[in-house]
């Protein structure tokens, strides 16, 4: 069962320069960074809130560390903007068979390795109306890391 937003995902050309207009302007802080060599993007997560389920909505910009990563593409298709929204789910196995048996396409077959340690899969964004989806289950979060 789908819990909350986890994250909106941004994609930026500028990973410092975006972090540091949304301290400017609004005050988030970054709460993690990491690089993620497999998806090839330097991401950085804002923390917005916790929530009532013992998790917490984010904000994640993301910049591409190479022209042909996922993002880099849409990056140089799209511009800088939402790339994506996720919601959090205790089962993101469950929960991807689930909308899978539903009709959605879902673009793993099994569940990667996401921001923070979570486990991650996306929906395809033609069947979700346009917009591509991320389901995640948080790996349990003990301090922030930068």
């Amino acid at each position: 069962m789908l819990t909350r937003i986890d994250h909106i995902g941004i994609a930026c050309r500028d990973l410092d320069a975006t972090v540091e207009f949304y301290r400017a302007t609004y005050g988030f802080e970054v709460f993690h960074t990491e690089v993620n060599e497999e998806q090839g993007v330097r991401e950085a997560m804002l923390k917005i809130n916790d929530t009532s389920d013992g998790g917490s909505s984010y904000l994640q910009l993301l910049e591409p560390t190479r022209e042909d990563s996922a993002v880099g593409k849409w990056l140089a298709k799209n511009g800088e903007g939402v790339h994506h929204i996720a919601f959090g789910t205790a089962d993101v196995d469950t929960d991807a068979a689930d909308i899978r048996d539903k009709g959605v396409r879902v673009l793993y077959d099994e569940p990667r390795r996401g921001s923070m340690g979570s486990r991650i899969t996306f929906l395809h964004p033609k069947d979700c109306h346009g917009v591509l989806t991320e389901l995640v289950t948080s790996a349990p979060v003990e301090s922030p890391e930068h």
